[in-house]
């Protein structure tokens, strides 16, 4: 004979349709946002439509490209032309497959492409740099990630696209790939168009 009164069993019931029915709704939700065509690589940032944090950063040692010791980075020198200030570190995996798209994005008339090297050792990241080639006008050393975290980096690779006026107006989270090269290209013209 069962123990189970007439109130038990429906609460029974409802305890066991419930994960079903929150299960159902998380898929809905997902579906939707794949259908939606948004971006799942988009990641709002705050600073976009600000000016670039304030910061001075100290050049990499003994990282010579061809037109001899490459300098330090600082916010100052965000502003008078378009610039792409790529976030990376040579611990940085994906970094390591971005590298290509980056030297051939150095390479685009009227922008400047700077890097910041992150929470990285100058001996490693000048390494990776003379391995793999040097794609940027400037490079800062962020030992410690401050400078990261007053962009908001969360992660590298990011890139961040600043206009002439030293205003943030694009970021990029992840890779710069074959496949999206064209498309960031033209969020960086876009914002050359910005005045």
């Amino acid at each position: 004979m069962s123990r189970d009164t007439p109130a038990a069993v429906p609460r029974r019931s409802l305890l066991t349709i419930l994960p079903v029915v929150a299960f159902a709704l998380l898929c809905v939700i997902f579906f939707l946002r794949l259908r939606s065509g948004a971006d799942p690589a988009a990641v709002p940032s705050a600073m976009i439509g600000r000016p670039a944090p304030a910061f001075t950063l100290e050049a990499m040692p003994g990282l010579v490209g061809e037109d001899g010791p490459v300098p330090g980075l600082s916010s100052d020198e965000l502003k008078g032309k378009v610039t792409v200030l790529n976030v990376w570190a040579s611990w940085c995996a994906p970094c390591q497959i971005e590298h290509p798209q980056l030297m051939r994005l150095a390479r685009e008339p009227g922008l400047r492409l700077v890097g910041i090297d992150y929470k990285d050792s100058p001996e490693n990241g000048r390494r990776f740099l003379s391995r793999n080639g040097i794609p940027f006008q400037a490079v800062g050393m962020d030992p410690t990630g401050r400078t990261g975290i007053d962009f908001g980096v969360y992660g590298v690779p990011e890139t961040f696209i600043i206009g002439p006026d030293g205003v943030i107006r694009d970021k990029l989270v992840g890779i710069l790939t074959p496949e999206n090269y064209a498309s960031v290209l033209g969020r960086i013209r876009a914002a050359a168009d910005k005045r």
